[in-house]
């Protein structure tokens, strides 16, 4: 059986760092917890849960700090969280099996990590990042924001997710004066340009942020699931910039670099959509129905509930009421008490009732 190091770095936790330690003590064999400022508790209650706390000076670098947190680890293998994480107990067991039965050859292990959640608690944005890493073995964090390590080498992919539960928040503008301040002093790596642009859209600075997005793409040098990813975003920013005749261009931008996802798919079938363009619409929500799993960002509903509720609004424009209708209910089934499909089977009903009156 493996051995896992917990490492997590931190500042000002002391609402979140019980949960955390709590959902996750069971996985670990040491804690590593690498405070860059506390004020608060947060050393206290990490020192409950039998931690080796260290202190580290922040400076503008989440790199810096994570791969600080590993060097200070001793087991075979680095598992990563945030303070505002938890590992519910269904993917704890899961996780502990992993434990126990993970081949040494090993490099790294991607699970799934959910952050957003419908009024169900059912996931609605989830992405894989690289979660479990082997120690020792010369990976190393590289971003100053939106950290995160290259896969390489033998990885696996688990199911024992884990689940971010932010509880107040943080300060909207430190990614981008992080970001800023670092293209100040040298040119932004492919990686950093991408979380730029992201940054600058969250600021409402959409005609910054596509040129960001564009020269990203047009240098290229990105991952893939980014590259895709900055294409829709690129998309977004030209429908807020009132600019439609740029959307589905930079949308075909997306399939230059990789198989399309569904949220890709599902972005070609809306502006088809819009463009009243029936059939292309409904290949493009077909489509992603039938993707594979993928790195990127993941929006659940792009593989299931928004292309049937699409595919509905494209069959009844194009008079088959009857499909159209099927597929409501389709998605009915996935989400029983959605307002949508609740409005659309009252207008089948009339339809079917209209019919029948006539007959």
């Amino acid at each position: 059986m493996i051995t896992i190091s917990l490492c997590m770095i931190v500042k000002n936790e002391e609402a979140v760092l019980e949960r955390c330690l709590q959902s996750a003590a069971p996985l670990a064999d040491e804690i590593i917890v690498v405070d860059t400022g506390s004020t608060d508790g947060t050393t206290e209650i990490a020192r409950q849960f039998g931690a080796q706390v260290f202190l580290f000076p922040w400076r503008d670098d989440f790199s810096a700090a994570r791969n600080f947190s590993f060097d200070a680890a001793s087991m075979d293998y680095c598992l990563w969280l945030d303070a505002d994480d938890i590992i519910l107990p269904e993917d704890l067991s899961k996780l502990l099996s992993t434990k126990e039965t993970l081949p040494p050859d090993i490099d790294m292990v991607m699970l799934p990590y959910h952050t957003a959640f419908d009024a169900d608690g059912i996931p609605t944005f989830t992405c894989y990042r690289e979660r479990l890493i082997r120690n020792h073995a010369g990976f190393r964090w590289e971003g100053v924001v939106h950290e995160a390590i290259a896969p390489r080498g033998v990885v696996r992919y688990g199911d024992g997710a884990v689940t971010h539960r932010k509880t107040g928040p943080g300060d909207p503008d430190r990614n981008l004066r992080i970001l800023e301040g670092l293209r100040a002093r040298r040119p932004l790596t492919p990686r950093e340009q991408f979380y730029y642009a992201r940054e600058l859209t969250y600021h409402g600075r959409d005609w910054e942020a596509a040129a960001q997005f564009a020269d990203f793409l047009r240098t290229g040098g990105g991952w893939a699931p980014d590259s895709i990813q900055a294409a829709m975003d690129l998309a977004d920013c030209y429908r807020r910039l009132e600019q439609p005749e740029q959307i589905l261009p930079s949308l075909v931008l997306g399939l230059c670099f990789d198989a399309p996802t569904p949220e890709l798919c599902c972005a070609l079938g809306q502006r088809y959509l819009e463009l009243e363009q029936w059939e292309a619409a409904i290949y493009w929500y077909e489509q992603a129905m039938n993707r594979p799993e993928h790195l990127g960002f993941t929006l659940p509903d792009c593989r299931n509930y928004i292309p049937l509720l699409q595919l509905c609004v494209c069959h009844d424009r194009l008079g088959d009421w009857r499909k159209a209708a099927a597929y409501n209910e389709a998605a009915c089934r996935l989400r029983p008490q959605s307002p949508a499909c609740a409005y659309n089977r009252a207008y089948f009903d009339r339809i079917a009732q209209q019919n029948a009156d006539r007959n």
